[in-house]
């Protein structure tokens, strides 16, 4: 004589191993059939699938025996789908614009490398004193700590300034004329 379904669900709930592995004999390739068909996908269906039977030993406590085993069976894997979309989803959303965001974040990394690399070159077509000079103020010194670096006047640190300004946009313009 074959135990039914209900006798082995219930058995399984009260933690009877022996049970739970014959009621899982006895349903699991329909229910991955069922998983298959609600993912499309084998892989998916296998996780979903693998899901279901870790969490069905404290699942079956709440199964009453007023369906069939198969039937409770297919509604707690159209639930676990369920849960499984709902996730994917509210990642999904969690992640939306990151690609973009990292994608611009590159970008932005880029212009200021080249911007730097640009800087670089052009201020070894200065004059050593106005290329240190630049320097220092580039590396944030005021230009009070540039003059007592360079033992000059503040005046002639802000004249300097002035004229690697005026250097770099005739650089800038004599590149973007070529």
């Amino acid at each position: 004589m074959t135990t039914s379904d209900e006798d082995l669900a219930e058995a399984a709930a009260n933690g009877d191993g022996v049970a739970f592995a014959s009621l899982l004999e006895r349903h699991y390739d329909r229910l991955f059939a069922f998983c298959f068909r609600l993912t499309g996908a084998r892989a998916e269906a296998e996780d979903l699938c693998q899901d279901i039977c870790a969490a069905l030993p404290a699942k079956l406590g709440s199964y009453q025996k007023r369906a069939k085993v198969t039937t409770w069976l297919y509604r707690v894997a159209v639930n676990a789908a369920h849960d499984r979309r709902r996730k994917r989803s509210t990642y999904r959303k969690a992640t939306e614009g990151w690609g973009d965001w990292e994608t611009q974040r590159t970008a932005a990394n880029r212009d200021t490398n080249e911007q730097i690399d640009w800087l670089t070159a052009a201020m070894n077509q200065l004059s050593e004193d106005l290329r240190d000079t630049l320097a220092l103020v580039l590396d944030d010194m005021t230009h009070a700590q540039t003059a007592d670096i360079l033992g000059v006047s503040e005046g002639t640190i802000s004249w300097r300034i002035s004229e690697a300004k005026k250097a770099l946009r005739a650089i800038k313009q004599k590149e973007d004329v070529a």
